[in-house]
């Protein structure tokens, strides 16, 4: 089943981002970022299907080169905390060959960031591992007609003005609906029925709980059959998902039968004697122990929602909707709760787990700073010499520094002013809460279960009634067939 994925992230220099690094880790290659000299080698990065750069009409044909590209965007940035691109992470649809992805990803690229005015260099990942993905740098600066970089701010009249409206909010919305269309398209046209939504379930209107995302490691198990943790959630959650629908569509039956309405209602006593006597001799022993036990439920039943008269019913079908409403909503925001904390704990395990690798990195990069300011040919060398080990280490330990990089940001993004470098994030805490949110959850299922005999038990008078009211309908006399000589009443 295709699966939807866009996300959009701004590459910032006050977050320690650089457009030239960025450029060279998604497409693989070895660029020198001219704003502080600092040379990166990602030419050892697999899984790199696809590469290219694609402009609009009046941007220069060097800049067809990345290296030109993007250390002409660092230029023009002269500030210390200056957006430097804009990145679009999208999910490519896995029914579709690598040939047809690229010729998707190039599509949209062109038609919705070039065709404005936006260069774009694109990266499309594939490792074989079922999760085909495109990266897509944006510029930020509108270009001039002669090729140069424009403003993103302008004075008109002492009001600041925006010469392209790239940056308004909106047009994350535009892109991401954009991003399904072409998807939707493409499926369609290669012949699959798969369809993939930009809506969360909650605007789609979907009564379902989301899933949790595999990540490539826990999918790559799942695929060879074996289980995961997250496998493990996912198909807890479609277990709940396919209770929560069954019961939602018995309550919308039971919605629509009007007890109230009914001409000639039965009394409850009618319908609890219509449950009690059943012809003994269609009743086996274990049979009637359970029929004494459903009786007992019954009663306790009447007596929990006050339930006096058929009319009744009606309301108290009402009560558990409600009630089931109430159920699905609270196991949304557990689930949702549960995401996020796992989330928190990934990310904060291992930032303790691979802060040792980072230190040592930044010390072996610490060590070519400073050779760097020394004068002289052997220091030269040795700084030459220090870089290219810090560039061995970065590359050996790619996936620990990946990691590290991604529990820092997203820790600092979480803790903002209270983020410590020195310190753990507050694993215990978060781990604390997940234990008892998991709690909350198996009392929430509780609640669902019991809502679901409730329901059984409103279904079974329901039932009853009827029983009681077609015995009670006079029989029909109907005419025999002249051709056959048979009763169609029979």
């Amino acid at each position: 089943m295709a699966i939807y994925h866009c996300s959009i992230r701004i590459v910032s220099r006050g977050k320690g981002n650089s457009a030239v690094a960025s450029a060279a880790y998604r497409s693989g290659t070895r660029i020198t970022n001219e704003y502080d000299g600092e040379t990166h080698d990602f030419t050892r990065k697999r899984g790199i299907a696809y590469t290219e750069i694609i402009l609009p009409g009046h941007a220069p044909r060097e800049f067809e080169n990345r290296g030109v590209l993007w250390n002409s965007v660092e230029k023009i940035e002269k500030q210390k905390n200056s957006q430097l691109a804009r990145e679009i992470e999208i999910a490519l649809p896995a029914e579709l060959t690598q040939e047809q992805n690229i010729s998707l990803v190039r599509r949209f690229v062109k038609e919705q960031f070039a065709d404005n005015g936006m260069c774009a260099d694109v990266a499309v990942h594939d490792k074989g591992d079922g999760n085909p993905h495109a990266h897509i740098m944006l510029t930020m600066r509108p270009l001039n007609p002669d090729g140069t970089w424009g403003a993103k701010v302008v004075k008109v009249n002492g009001r600041k003005t925006y010469p392209v409206d790239w940056d308004k909010r909106d047009n994350a919305e535009l892109w991401r609906r954009a991003w399904a269309a072409y998807c939707n398209t493409a499926l369609r046209i290669n012949g699959h029925d798969d369809v993939v939504d930009h809506r969360s379930y909650e605007r789609q209107g979907v009564e379902q709980i989301p899933t949790v995302h595999l990540g490539p490691v826990a999918s790559g198990l799942e695929k060879r059959g074996v289980k995961t943790e997250l496998g493990d959630r996912n198909r807890e959650i479609a277990a709940m998902n396919s209770k929560l629908r069954q019961i939602n569509a018995r309550l919308k039956k039971l919605e629509a039968y009007k007890f109230e309405l009914l001409q000639s209602p039965p009394t409850l006593y009618e319908v609890f004697s219509e449950l009690c006597n059943q012809p003994p001799e269609k009743r086996g022993q274990s049979r009637k122990i359970a029929d004494i036990k459903n009786m007992a439920d019954m009663l306790l039943f009447f007596d929990k929602y006050g339930i006096e008269t058929v009319a009744d019913l009606t309301r108290v079908v009402r009560e558990i909707r409600g009630n089931f409403d109430d159920v699905r909503d609270d196991l949304k925001k557990n689930e949702r709760r549960l995401k996020t904390l796992d989330e928190h704990i990934k990310h904060s395990e291992n930032f303790k787990s691979y802060r040792g690798y980072k230190a040592k990195y930044d010390k072996l990069y610490a060590e070519y700073r400073t050779l760097k300011k020394s004068s002289g040919l052997f220091a030269e060398r040795k700084a030459r010499k220090a870089l290219e080990a810090a560039n061995d280490y970065c590359e050996d330990n790619r996936m620990e520094l990946t990691l590290f990089d991604a529990a820092e940001k997203y820790l600092k993004g979480v803790l903002q002013s209270r983020y410590d470098p020195k310190k753990l994030p507050p694993i215990t805490a978060w781990k604390d809460e997940r234990e008892k949110k998991t709690t909350e959850r198996a009392a929430l299922y509780q609640r669902y279960e019991k809502l679901k005999t409730e329901t059984q038990n409103i279904e079974a008078i329901k039932r009853t009634i009827d029983q009681i009211i077609k015995t009670d309908e006079p029989e029909i006399e109907r005419p025999k067939s002249q051709s056959r000589g048979y009763d169609y009443g029979r």
